[in-house]
């Protein structure tokens, strides 16, 4: 990757350290929630779950389309906010009694955008120094889908704190880059 497309990708990403920063604290309050109320039922959950997935797919599209002309080569946050969109959506839709396929479906929806999100990582190393928040939150990431895959028939609801707890470690990370994003904006 050249130098410049390298220093359009942090330019992108640093002007949408807003955008990184509010996802943090959408992670962490359905985080919180769901470790607040353990007992939830599943149908609630569902909800919670898909108007997360799907706010997070809306704030990768924005981030994407705003300031198009400053980056030709946005095509991760595009897709990250597509898959986002898409897995929100059919999240809602789903019927409480598809408890399994629901939990595989959120470790699909995972596996994908979280891969992304270490590719950027790895793009960016030699760019930022925030970098390893972006890494860890894919890392933590991939390796809650795995654990999803391993044992999707085991209950969903106890699953509840699981996903609280990746939710909370997510939103730090993010909220962590954020604010190494908004100190980059400032001092370039």
């Amino acid at each position: 990757m050249s130098e410049r497309a390298v220093s359009r990708i942090l330019g992108l990403f640093a002007r949408s350290w807003w955008v990184v920063f509010l996802r943090g604290l959408v992670a962490i309050v359905f985080g919180i929630l769901a470790f607040a109320w353990p007992g939830v039922t599943l149908g609630t959950l569902v909800l919670l779950f898909g108007g997360y997935v799907l706010l997070d797919g809306l704030f990768f599209l924005f981030a994407a389309i705003s300031g198009w002309r400053h980056r030709e080569d946005r095509w991760l946050l595009l897709l990250e906010g597509v898959i986002g969109i898409w897995a929100g959506t059919v999240t809602l839709r789903t019927s409480p009694t598809t408890a399994v396929m629901l939990v595989l479906f959120i470790a699909v929806w995972v596996m994908a955008t979280e891969f992304l999100r270490i590719v950027a990582a790895i793009r960016l190393r030699k760019e930022i120094s925030g970098e390893v928040w972006l890494a860890f939150s894919g890392l933590a990431s991939v390796v809650f889908a795995f654990m999803i895959m391993l044992r999707p028939a085991a209950g969903a609801l106890a699953l509840v704190g699981v996903i609280a707890g990746y939710a909370f470690i997510l939103g730090a990370s993010l909220v962590m880059l954020g604010l190494e994003l908004r100190s980059l904006r400032t001092t370039s």
